[in-house]
This record gives structure tokens, C-alpha cells and sequence, in this order.
């Protein structure tokens, strides 16, 4: 799996001119805001993952019960 799933085809040099549309649209004092955003996110997203992986593992299944 070389390739980011959400990024799908996309070449280094896609990916530089979509960095420079970012960089110009929002400016380089706000990037660093909009990471450490996306970074809270993806980390929320991984904790509710990691607690809904746990209640299926905790949860008893129907042989347990009898």
C-alpha cells in the first residue's frame, strides 16, 4: 500500500501544485493553524475508532451469554 487511499492516483507534482493553491489561498500565517486543526481532528477520529473497537471486543457474543 504505497499510495494514501483518500489521495488516490495523485503524482508528486499534483500534490506540489495543490500545496502552492493552498499556500496562496490561505497564506502562511494561517497553514500552521489549519494542521494543528486537522491534527485534533485525526487524532479525535482515532480515539473514537480505538473506543468503538473496544466496546466490540468487550461486548459479549451470543455463545458467552448461553
Amino acid at each position: 500500500m504505497n499510495h494514501l487511499l483518500f489521495l488516490g492516483n495523485l503524482g508528486a507534482g499534483e500534490i506540489i501544485i495543490i500545496a502552492l493553491i493552498v499556500l496562496l489561498l490561505f497564506g502562511g500565517k494561517k497553514i500552521p493553524e489549519l494542521m494543528k486543526g486537522l491534527g485534533k481532528g485525526v487524532r479525535s477520529f482515532k480515539e473514537g475508532v480505538n473506543n468503538i473497537e473496544k466496546d466490540i471486543e468487550n461486548t459479549p457474543t451470543d455463545q458467552e451469554k448461553k
